[in-house]
Formats: C-alpha cells, structure tokens, sequence
C-alpha cells in the first residue's frame, strides 16, 4: 500500500511449523491472563476514562477522554483526584467528539491544561456516569521523558545478536554465532505476493562476511540494512537532543559496528540482509520456528537440508560488488555514517574523517536513476517503499553538517546536492510522514540547519518548512474528524509509529522554525498512543497501568514474564491498532506448537473487541502480529520523539 499519507503496509506472514527442535519444544508452558478490570455491568456497559498513561507535561495542553452510552455522559461531570485523595480540580465533561462504536456512542473530553502542579492523579465521574481512570502523573517534561527513552534504550538491549548481549535482560545468550562466517548468496526470487519463494535452492555467489552483531528487526531474528539504518540514525539524532541518556550511546555504537560491517567500502558493496524470512519447502526460514535464537547455533542439520539456512544464515547484497546501490539504502547509510562524524567531530577529529570517508563512498554509489523495484529487503513486500529522494536529501544533508564540522572543503557541494533532492522529493508523487519508508522529516529538519537561513539553487527554507507543515496538517486533519483526535490510519499497519512519528515532526518543528503551533498536537497525538485512545492501553510495554502483557516476540514470549512483571520486553513498541477483519481470522495469527500460550484481556471489557471501531481493532495475545509485535523502526521513532519532547 503506497497512498501518500497513510502508513505503509508491512506484512509480516509466517508459517506453522510441523516439528521444532526437543530442546525449544520442552520449553512451552501455557498461560492465560485474566481480564483486568471489570467486565461490562448486565444492565450497559460501564464509562470508560482514557489518559496518557505516562503522564502529562506541566504546560504542555492535557486532554483525556471518556468514552460511553451517549445517555449516561449528558449528565456526566468529573473530579481530578490527587494521590492523597483530594478532589483538586471539579467540572462538566468537555463537547462531544463523536461516536466511537455502537457500543460506545459518544466520546467526550476533559480538558486538564490548567493544571499543572507535578504530582499523582485519577480522573473520576460523577453525575450520571461512573468510572476512573487510571492512574497519571504531571511532571516536568524531562522528568517525564527520560525513563521512556531509558525503557526504549532497554528494547535495543533486548534485541542485540551477537556474542555480546545482555544476560541481565530476558537471559540472553550469546546468538548466531555463525553469522560470524556467513555465506553471501544471490538475491533470492518471489512471486508478486511476496510470499512465496520461487528458487528450489538458494544460490551461493561469493565467499563468507562477517555480519555479526547488530539488532533483531522484529519479534523474528532477521536482520536488516534497511531499518537498522533508520533506526541507528534515530538514535544518532536523540543523541544529540539527549546525550546523558543512559545506555543511548552504547546502543548507538553497537548499531554503528554492524552496518560498519555491511558497508565493504573495498569492494563498492553494500549487504542489505542477513537471513530469510520466506521460503519454500525445500528452504526453511526464521519465519517458520519459533525458538530462542541461540537454539539456532544447536541445529545438527548437513548442508542441503531444508533447515540449513536458519542454522547457517545467508546473506544477500544490494547490489554486485562495485555497481550503483539502491539510492534509498545508500542515502540513509550515508547518513547515518555522517551523522556518526559529526557526533564524534569534536573529541576524537581521526575517527569522524573515517566516517565521513565511509559516509562519501557509499552516498557515491548511490543509483541515482533506478529503475523498477527499489531495494529494500528480501521480500520487498516486508517493507515497500516507492519514494527515495528524502533518503539522498538525508544522506547529503549530514555529508554537509559533518563536512562543515571537520572543516572539509565539500560541504558546499553536498549542501546543493542536498537542496536538489529536496526539491525532487517535493516535486514526487509519493510523499508521506516521518517512518521507515520516508525520512523526508529528518533530512529537511537538518537541511533548514545547513542552509542557514538561505536558500540555494532550486530550494528555499520556505519550501522546506512548507512540507514539514503538510505533514503535520494532513496528521491534523484526520485528527479533526476523529473522536479520540487520532493524526494516523489505524485502520492499517504502523499505526502507531507513525503516530510517534507526527509527535517527533512537530518537535523537529518547532525546534527548527521557532513555531510552536503544532505543540498541542504533538502532546495529544503522545497521549493517544500511550492510553488516550479507544482501547485504554498504552501500545509500549511496561509504560502506565495498562500496557501490552503479550508481545508477539520470540524471546519475551519463551523467556519473559507473561503477568506484565518482572521479566518483560520493557520499551518495546507495538504495532498498535489495525484492521480488525484480519484479527479474528485463525489462519492470519501466527500460531506454532511451541509457544506459550499469552491472551491478556482488557480493564473494563470482557474482550477487546468491545473497543474495536471504525474498522480497527486490537488484540493483546502473542499469536496476533497484525497488533502485537514490537519492532525496531517503531520503537526508535518513539525513542525520538521522546528525547525531542524532553529538550
């Protein structure tokens, strides 16, 4: 799905599989949580109070939401009840915003901007309604932000392969070891679903690489140039908003060391993938076990059988040694390199000239008139992109800050190029809102930074701010016609991600411009996904009361907790909401014999399609991907968006 301003899709299929390994099978346990909260009264169901869960600002706007029958909230008023108890704050519920369900006919406000005295709340009805909600805090921003980030940061930590990962975490093990020696093969074929893989076998083209390392893209064990490369940059650039955060920089710099390894700069080649999430009967993949990863390195299989390419893990190139690369991947890998020259710039000048090199090298390679599919990964249905102009907007835009920062006499040169492509990008048909198919935000943000207050041939600052201002209009035009004022699509996949992705927009914005109109938006549209949304929950586990108990994750499910305590995939970032006809569908949930069995039900509903509306729904269980599995891109586009909040 390319539609200009909705989210891209990101199918993720997966197949049941017939036989695991002994040693994974042993470990399945089956759980069930019960409901928290309350089922739905016999005469009607109850009111329903839905808050930021994380909390809210001191002088950022504070909107919550109840939601219920249309006849008990005409009389409704509430109390805003401090942690002692005291009734702080009194009124009438705010207008109605419209209806949500045929369940849940009206949605009405509670506007809390007037108070701002940090402490512990609860919003309870009074009148004809009845209910609270749950509990929230009023703080500084900083104080706010900076254990999100750290939870975030937490995820990262999570998701490490490699011989260095965090026992204290999940206890992680030492994984794909072999990736150490991996074979490079062919870039394998599909069919125009993206499902099924055409080849019989796959073909080795080269010798072994070590692509060691790096981040779990999702709940599965694949690796990707792709979104690794975005959320590394993302990284990069809350660091440079937070850079006392903890644990940011090591994450930072282990993300770093493994696209270093994809990028052979010796060769001209750029490695965009590190094993196989489709396949066929004769080439199984990640996406057909569900283990720990280290059970991986355990597999006894000989070459040729079928499960030879999940122990020994293939790896694909971009593009042959020394030709043109797929300008969306070069752009976002030359940024992300420049962005690690220019952070290292100041204490360490020999270290932010390599990476400028390896920044310069790939950008070079850049195929900068492609034609057909762009690369993106192996199958390009797992994340379609069409536009790739931002990302060269991206690339040489941090070419020229770094060039600028070392003195380097290309800075000018790179700058041009970079107002060329931005002025290509707003010249497509394609252009979209900040996510991991578009990074038109980041690039412009930054390009506002190079240009300096004036423009160059082809493109003026105007222009620039024009767009980022389309971006947060279109969020806020969809936001004005829904009740619960919702910026994203959450009928379809990356719901919320994108929605983070809105937040870190305006707070790029304002940072950029001065211009703090989009200041409320961005508090609502943070408020949403962490709680004041439909569903009463926050979509980042372990943030607020009411979070996601059963990730669709590999390791949290067969390592984790599955109460929501003690041993959880803290700071993960789910896909959220999406459309509901798929998620009662057995054969669209992914479900293998050695999962532990994990379906948490939702505070005030006997299920949580009492909450389902308009066309989305969610399900907070481990088999439903569509809503419940965590991934990179997501969680650091929230990671961003929270840094930005907090400076």
């Amino acid at each position: 799905m390319t539609a200009r301003s909705r989210p891209r899709s990101r199918p993720r299929p997966r197949t049941v599989v017939l036989a695991v390994a002994a040693a994974v099978a042993a470990g399945a346990v089956t759980y069930a949580l019960p409901a928290r909260g309350s089922a739905p009264a016999a005469d009607g169901p109850p009111a329903v109070v839905r808050v930021d869960q994380a909390g809210y600002a001191v002088d950022e706007a504070k909107q919550a939401f109840v939601m219920g029958p249309e006849q008990d909230l005409d009389g409704a008023g509430f109390k805003l009840v401090d942690a002692h108890g005291r009734t702080v704050r009194t009124g009438p519920l705010g207008p109605r915003t419209g209806r949500w369900n045929r369940t849940y006919t009206s949605v009405r406000t509670v506007d809390l901007s007037a108070v701002d005295t940090p402490g512990t709340y609860r919003i309870e009805l009074t009148g004809t309604a009845s209910g609270s909600s749950p509990a929230f805090t009023i703080a500084a921003a900083r104080d706010l932000m900076t254990p999100l980030v750290q939870d975030n940061v937490r995820f990262f930590r999570a998701q490490r392969d490699g011989a260095d990962v965090p026992a204290d975490i999940l206890s992680r093990k030492p994984s794909h070891l072999a990736d150490r020696r991996a074979t490079v093969h062919a870039a394998p074929h599909y069919d125009r679903s993206g499902k099924k893989l055409l080849d019989e076998r796959l073909t080795p083209v080269g010798g072994q690489v070590d692509v060691s390392g790096g981040f779990f893209d999702a709940g599965d064990f694949l690796k990707f140039t792709h979104t690794t490369s975005y959320s590394v940059a993302e990284l990069l650039l809350a660091r440079r908003s937070m850079p006392g955060a903890a644990g940011l920089s090591a994450e930072t710099r282990h993300g770093l060391a493994w696209l270093d390894r994809m990028w052979d700069g010796s060769t001209g080649t750029l490695y965009a993938q590190v094993g196989i999430g489709a396949g066929n009967d004769t080439v199984r993949t990640d996406h057909d076990v569900w283990r720990l990863p280290e059970a991986d390195d355990a597999l006894d299989v000989p070459p040729g059988h079928p499960d030879r390419t999940i122990k020994d893990r293939p790896v694909f190139r971009a593009a042959e040694p020394g030709a043109p690369i797929s300008p969306n991947l070069a752009g976002r890998m030359a940024a992300v390199f420049a962005l690690a020259a220019q952070q290292t710039a100041h204490d360490d000048p020999g270290a932010a000239r390599t990476w400028l090199a390896k920044a310069a090298a790939v950008y070079e390679h850049a195929d900068t008139a492609p034609s057909g599919t762009l690369v993106t990964v192996f199958p390009h249905a797992f994340y379609p992109e069409e536009v790739w102009q931002d990302d060269m907007e991206f690339g040489a835009t941090e070419l020229a800050l770094a060039a600028q920062a070392l003195g380097d006499d290309r800075a000018d040169a790179w700058r041009r190029q970079a107002a060329g492509w931005a002025k290509a990008y707003l010249d497509s048909d394609d252009k979209g809102t900040l996510g991991v198919a578009d990074v038109s935000a980041l690039a412009h943000t930054d390009l506002l930074t190079a240009l300096n207050g004036s423009g160059t041939p082809g493109i003026s600052p105007d222009a620039l701010r024009a767009d980022l201002r389309r971006q947060l209009d279109e969020g806020m035009a969809r936001a004005a016609k829904d009740p619960f004022t919702a910026g994203a699509v959450y009928s379809e996949a990356d719901a919320v991600p994108h929605t983070f992705g809105l937040v870190a927009t305006a707070r790029l914005y304002a940072k950029a411009t001065g211009d703090h109109r989009y200041d409320a938006f961005a508090a609502r549209q943070r408020g949403w996904a962490l709680g004041a949304n439909p569903w009463g929950t926050s979509f980042m586990v372990g943030a607020g009361e009411t979070f996601p108990h059963c990730p669709s994750h590999q390791v949290a499910n067969l390592a984790g907790s599955l109460d929501g305590t003690g041993a959880i995939l803290r700071g993960a970032v789910v896909n959220g909401p999406n459309s509901a006809k798929d998620l009662d569908d057995p054969d669209s949930l992914n479900t293998f014999p050695t999962m532990r069995k994990c379906v948490a039900n939702p505070p005030g509903g006997a299920s949580w399609r009492d909450f389902d509306g308009r066309g989305a729904g969610y399900r907070d269980r481990m088999d439903a991907w569509q809503t419940a599995e965590p991934a990179l891109d997501f969680t650091s586009v929230a990671l961003l968006a929270f840094a930005l909040t907090a400076s």
